[in-house]
């Protein structure tokens, strides 16, 4: 459609300087048309580009296919030896948390070895549709669980460290949507909000909010995990496997 656009504009340019041969002055009109002409042909060309890189990143994420096979399933893997096209947000490694202090050494997102498969074919999927999953927070070491639950003691939005958290376990994420450059679209509320409008049931939000946490819901449960009722940001992965908490600290570069 653009290519037949260009085109007609290029013919109408030729016939308009063939019966002006008397004036060698470009009439506005003509002036106008190939300025349209530009535009339209740069916005070709960036929508080309868009679509290019898209899939390539997208064929980038299917090759490695051989590599996620080779990962054993109850491992801790950094998601980013496995995926550059995740956007890390470590909240936990920053004072813009709830505890207003990092309790991580450094930013990194341990996951277990079958959690990073599924992250990873979401990923994949969100790519698609023009969208990345940005991590919030992965695997959190018991103690860290510990300290959560000194602050805020409700087990509707902290686990209780007796019996733990599944992050504890490697076994959940914190994540919320951004587009393909990793600037966050709007799910309503901040992280960590501890309060009913952060509840999958709330309805008193935007259109816009209710469709972009129902997309981040449906596809996230497409590829193994589950909500809980309190936090639109926090997936657990459903498995068989019985991981065990762990505490241990990953080493930092």
């Amino acid at each position: 459609m653009i290519k037949k656009l260009l085109m007609i504009i290029l013919l109408i340019l030729l016939f308009s300087c063939q019966e002006s041969t008397v004036s060698p002055v470009i009439s506005s009109s003509t002036m106008a048309l190939l300025e349209k002409s530009k535009s339209i042909q740069l916005r070709a060309e960036k929508i080309e580009q868009n679509i290019l890189e898209r899939q390539e990143e997208y064929n980038i994420l299917q090759d490695r296919k051989d590599l996620l096979t080779s990962i054993d399933d109850k491992d801790f893997i950094d998601i980013e030896k496995l995926s550059n096209y995740f956007v890390l947000d470590m909240k936990y490694a920053t004072s813009d948390n709830f505890l207003k202090k990092a309790v991580y050494s450094c930013a990194k997102c341990y996951v277990r070895g079958i959690v990073a498969k599924a992250l990873i074919k979401a990923n994949a999927d969100f790519m698609k549709k023009g969208y990345r999953i940005k991590l919030f927070d992965c695997y959190r070491p018991h103690s860290v669980q510990k300290k959560m639950w000194k602050i805020v003691p409700n087990p509707g939005y902290v686990a209780n460290p007796k019996g733990g958290s599944i992050h504890n376990k490697g076994a959940a994420i914190d994540i919320t949507l951004t587009d393909l450059k990793g600037n966050q679209i709007d799910m309503g509320t901040a992280f960590d909000h501890f309060g009913k409008e952060a509840h999958h049931a709330y309805t008193k939000l935007s259109k816009e909010v209710i469709a972009n946490r129902k997309l981040l819901r449906s596809t996230m449960e497409s590829y193994g995990f589950s909500i809980i009722k309190t936090e639109w940001w926090h997936y657990n992965f459903k498995t068989d496997y019985k991981f065990q908490i762990s505490d241990f600290r990953w080493k930092c570069d």
